[in-house]
C-alpha cells in the first residue's frame, strides 16, 4: 500500500516526537524501565555532546529544526484491551502539535542489550496480559477480524539499518541493535497497532519501536534516556536526509 510523504512544512518550526512507556510487567518486574526511561526524557532534544558528535561521521549533518519530544503522560497499561482503545487516540489526539512521529519504549527480559524494532506482528499473541486475559483476535474469522485486510507482518517507514548507523557512531561503546522480533506480547501489539493504524489510513508508517533491557536502577535508566535521545537524534536526521534528497532530486 502507498504512503503520503512527511510534508516538509513540518520542517520549518518544530519536529513532534511522541514517546510511550509501559507499566509494570508481572510482579516479578513491578518497576518497568520503559516509562522511567520515557517520563525522564527532556521536553527538546538536547544539541549532540562532544562525544557523539567526535564520533560522527565526519562529513556535517543536515541541521534540523528543534525537536519536541512528548512524552504520554502515564505509562500504558500491559493489557491488550487498554493498548487497542488507546493507540487510536494518540495518532488523532487534538489539541497541541501535530505528531511527526511515534517511539513506543518496551522491556525485553531477555535482553540485555537496545534494540529498535524493524517490524511488528498480526498474530501469534499466546500469552495472557497483566489483567489476565489473551487476545483472542484469531478467533474470529472474515470480516469480524480485527486486522482484516492488513497483512502479517508491517514493517517502519524509516530505514532502520541506516539510523542504526548513526545511532551506533553516537553511542559506540553502548550495545545496540536492529531486531525483527517484538516477542509477540504487548511490546509487539502495541507497536503493530500503531503501525496498522497508519496503514489503514495510507499514511506513512511513521513509528518505530524500542525494546531497552530490564535493569532499572538510576545508572541504567540515565544510560537508557541518553539511547533513546540519541535514537531521536539519528531518526530524525535520517528523515530530515531523506527529504534533503527528494528535493534534490526533483
Amino acid at each position: 500500500m502507498g504512503s503520503t510523504t512527511v510534508d516538509p512544512a513540518t520542517w520549518e518550526d518544530e519536529f513532534t516526537f511522541l514517546v510511550t512507556g509501559f507499566g509494570p510487567f508481572t510482579s516479578r518486574y513491578p518497576v518497568n524501565p520503559s516509562w522511567e526511561i520515557a517520563r525522564a526524557l527532556p521536553p527538546f532534544l538536547p544539541p549532540p555532546s562532544s562525544s557523539s558528535s567526535t564520533s560522527s561521521s565526519s562529513a556535517s549533518p543536515i541541521p534540523h529544526p528543534r525537536v519536541r519530544i512528548l512524552v504520554h503522560p502515564e505509562p500504558i497499561k500491559v493489557a491488550y484491551k487498554n493498548v487497542r482503545e488507546l493507540v487510536p487516540k494518540l495518532w488523532e489526539r487534538s489539541g497541541g502539535p501535530k505528531l511527526d512521529f511515534v517511539l513506543h519504549i518496551g522491556m525485553a527480559s531477555g535482553r540485555a542489550y537496545y534494540s529498535a524494532e524493524r517490524l511488528a506482528h498480526r498474530d501469534g499473541y499466546a500469552m495472557r496480559d497483566v489483567d489476565g486475559e489473551l487476545l483472542k483476535d484469531e478467533e474470529k474469522k472474515g470480516e469480524e477480524f480485527f486486522w482484516h485486510g492488513l497483512p502479517e507482518k508491517i514493517e517502519t517507514m524509516v530505514d532502520v539499518d541506516e539510523i542504526w548507523r548513526g545511532w551506533k557512531k553516537s553511542l559506540p561503546n553502548c550495545d545496540i541493535k536492529v531486531s525483527e522480533d517484538p516477542g509477540r506480547y504487548l511490546c509487539d501489539f502495541i507497536y503493530y497497532s500503531s503501525l496498522a493504524h497508519l496503514y489503514r489510513k495510507n499514511e506513512d508508517r511513521r513509528v518505530l519501536f524500542l525494546h531497552v533491557p530490564v535493569d532499572n536502577d538510576p545508572a541504567s535508566i540515565k544510560v537508557g534516556v541518553e539511547v533513546t535521545i540519541e535514537l531521536i537524534r539519528a531518526v530524525v536526521q535520517n528523515l530530515k536526509t531523506k527529504q534533503a534528497e527528494k528535493q534534490a532530486s526533483v
